[in-house]
């Protein structure tokens, strides 16, 4: 069999310009400077108005820039990090900068697809956390954390204020289920990691709209032999930046203080 030669694919023209407003970028504008409009940027560097867009649409999907209505375009803030492991942050994602926050649970019978994920019968109970994730201001990841019921039964249960499954709201409940799990002696933990893209559900959560680049984090926690959680967490791939290993952080690239208060 011959050997194929691949033709040279010449760079789009906003390709080759979002490298020149990078390099621009980082030698002229400082962190949280808004750069100048679509206008004088198309006059600086003689190309079309839909050109340039094209590469400003880029640059902020790579998380360098950041559009806010009323002010303009602005250099993103560089990328800072934040613990992702659950022996550093814990169930309940305590922190001191950034934290997990419980927006709701679900208590529902496992279909059959989740049933298999878990390796439960199809039909057991299984309760279903929604938190999101909030470091320096913003919302960076959504997360579904579906636990079965068996993996809970030899747990304590747990009573917060409104007293879970009393009338509590749905935010009670999964505090209850996370403070349960708080109990529960983890074997081991493994992650997977793929890009996608937010659904309509996870797109308003994150604040951003559906089809935003994700990265999506699965991640199953075993437990006496068995799988006892199953966590899907989903980061914004325009300020996430995910590293694994012994300190297990997700670097987030901030929203300016200056945009954040007037948006």
């Amino acid at each position: 069999m011959g050997t194929a030669q691949l033709a040279a694919v010449p760079e789009p023209k906003y390709w080759q310009l979002r490298t020149v407003l990078l390099r621009a970028i980082d030698t002229e504008f400082s962190t949280g400077q808004v750069i100048p409009n679509e206008r004088e940027l198309a006059a600086r560097f003689n190309v079309a108005r839909a050109t340039l867009r094209q590469a400003l649409d880029q640059l902020e999907l790579e998380g360098r820039l950041v559009r806010r209505r009323g002010i303009g375009t602005l250099v993103a803030a560089p990328r800072v990090g934040v613990p992702v492991s659950r022996r550093e942050e814990g169930w309940t994602g305590s922190g001191r900068e950034q934290e997990w926050q419980t927006v709701g649970c679900a208590i529902v019978p496992a279909g059959e697809k989740l049933a298999k994920a878990l390796g439960v019968p199809t039909g057991e109970t299984v309760y279903t956390v929604r938190r999101i994730r909030v470091a320096q201001g913003q919302t960076v990841a959504t997360e579904a954390l579906h636990v079965p019921d068996s993996a809970l039964a030899s747990l304590p249960e747990i009573r917060l204020s409104g007293a879970a499954g009393s009338g509590a709201g749905p935010d009670e409940e999964g505090r209850a289920v996370l403070r349960r799990l708080e109990r529960l002696t983890v074997d081991g933990e493994s992650r997977s990691v793929e890009l996608g893209v937010a659904e309509a559900d996870e797109a308003l959560l994150l604040q951003r709209p559906p089809g935003t680049p994700v990265l999506v984090v699965t991640t199953q926690y075993a437990s006496a032999g068995r799988l006892a959680a199953l966590a899907v967490s989903t980061y914004r791939a325009d300020t996430c930046r995910l590293t694994f290993g012994e300190t297990g952080l997700v670097e987030v690239t901030p929203v300016p203080e200056m945009a954040r208060t007037a948006s």
